[in-house]
Order: C-alpha cells, then sequence, then structure tokens
C-alpha cells in the first residue's frame, strides 16, 4: 500500500508527517489506521504536550483520500460506507487526544485531507495554502460525520462554500472565517508553526486537557465529555502543576510543569 506516517517524538512535541509525495500526501487505507494506531499509542503516553500534523513537503499538506484506493475499498455504497468508517475512526482519534493537536497546512488540502486538518485543534497555514472539497465533482456523498466537522471548523457559510461550489478556499478566506489560527508566508510558516507548538508545550499539560476537553463538550454537546471535563478540571486544581504555577507566578520566573 503507498504511502506511510511517519512519527517522531520529541521534546514533548509529537510529529506526524503525512508521506505519500508521489501521490501529493494523498491519504490510504493504511495511512488512515497508522493515524488511528498513533492516537492509541499517544493515550498511554506522558511525553507528549503537543502534536503536530503535516504533509511530507512544501506541495501539499494532502490531496485527500488516496484515490488507488477506491476501485478496490469504495467502488460501491457498501464499501463506501466501511470507508468513510475508517476515516471517521482515524479523524475522531485525533481528535480524541487529551493534548492540542496542530495541522501545518502547506499547498493543497483537499477532500479526506482537509477533513484530518479540520480534526486538529489549531492550524497554520501558509499564505499560498488552499482548501477544496471536490464531493461534488466526484458525485460522491460525503458523510455526515466528516461535514459536521468542516461545518465545526470553517462555519456554515465557509461549509456551504467548500461543498456547493467545489472550488478552492485560499488560506486567506479560510483565516477570515476562523478556520485558520495563524497564516505567514510560505518561507515563514515553518518557524510560525514551532513557535505555536513551544508556546502549547510550556503550559500546564492537565490544564490544557481540561479546557480541550470542556470546548469538545460545548461544541458537540456530548454530555459524557463535559462530566470528563469536570473531573479534569478538578483534577487540575489539585495538581502539583496549580501549586508551581503559582509559585512560579510570585517569584516572577516561568513554571516547569511535569503534568501531575
Amino acid at each position: 500500500m503507498a504511502g506511510s506516517i511517519a512519527i517522531s517524538v520529541e521534546g514533548g512535541i509529537a510529529r506526524l508527517v503525512l508521506t505519500n509525495p508521489e501521490r501529493r500526501n494523498a491519504i490510504s487505507a493504511g495511512m488512515w489506521r497508522a493515524i488511528s494506531a498513533f492516537a492509541q499509542d499517544a493515550a498511554r503516553r506522558t511525553d507528549i504536550r503537543v502534536a503536530l500534523l503535516r504533509g511530507d513537503g512544501d506541495l501539499a499538506f494532502s490531496g485527500g483520500a488516496d484515490i488507488s484506493d477506491f476501485d478496490s475499498a469504495r467502488s460501491d455504497a457498501s464499501g463506501a460506507q466501511s470507508y468513510d468508517d475508517l476515516v471517521e475512526q482515524a479523524c475522531s482519534a485525533l481528535e480524541g487526544l487529551a493534548f492540542p493537536t496542530v495541522a501545518l497546512v502547506k499547498g493543497a488540502c483537499v477532500g479526506a485531507g482537509a477533513a484530518l486538518a479540520a480534526s486538529c485543534d489549531m492550524r497554520v497555514a501558509a499564505e499560498d495554502a488552499f482548501f477544496a472539497i471536490p464531493a461534488a465533482r466526484l458525485g460522491l456523498g460525503y458523510d455526515p460525520r466528516g461535514l459536521g466537522r468542516i461545518l465545526r471548523v470553517f462555519g456554515s457559510q465557509g461549509a456551504r462554500q467548500l461543498f456547493f461550489t467545489a472550488d478552492r478556499v485560499s488560506a486567506a478566506r479560510a483565516h477570515t472565517l476562523g478556520a485558520v489560527d495563524a497564516l505567514a508566508p510560505a518561507m515563514d510558516v515553518d518557524a510560525a508553526a514551532e513557535r505555536l507548538l513551544q508556546r502549547i508545550a510550556e503550559n500546564a499539560p492537565l490544564t490544557l486537557k481540561a479546557a480541550k476537553l470542556a470546548i469538545r463538550a460545548t461544541e458537540t454537546g456530548a454530555g459524557s465529555l463535559l462530566g470528563e471535563a469536570r473531573r479534569a478540571t478538578t483534577v487540575a486544581n489539585a495538581s502539583a502543576d496549580y501549586g508551581e504555577g503559582r509559585r512560579a507566578f510570585s517569584e516572577k520566573r516561568a513554571p516547569r510543569f511535569t503534568g501531575s
């Protein structure tokens, strides 16, 4: 199967690289499974504060789902549903991580690639990047779960533009819609992403976990997530990190959080 996910962890930052450059980093079935496997592994680790997801090279974050899979795995309604379930599993697993996630978008971010970027908590984009969802050009029924994800990130009008026109939405337009958190010239976008990653990694992990759960609970209306958020908030308020944060503030120094 073409493509792979290159994964590394250093300095509290996990980096996932969509690696399928011959197909503009199109995401194969094996790559979707690798994203889900990373999320399962990350749930057991304590050394990750934030994760970055990006494409290999500068030409594309991802050109979407690898169409070479379609004849074998997505040739009829049943196969399409199974494939949609595979994509949804990976995107939901990414959303469910306890730590924040950031997508670095360069070049094309298309179809399922846009859904994957929307699964991250934040997005940093090069000024010449663009988003597109060409389902209406393919006659493809788009999974409502994925559409809801695009809706939450791009807003109702942005989602309409992406789906109804199947046209490109520039990174600048996405920034105006709130879907892109930071916009930078192509030559500076890596540095912009690194600054954001370092800023997040410096903060208290338990606070970030509680905040992420609360945001997701509010966005989705899931009562179970709200209960998790309340419990996570209680844990953060009873943590050694909270004491460290108070001491660092009074001593006018940077806090040293351990996640405990």
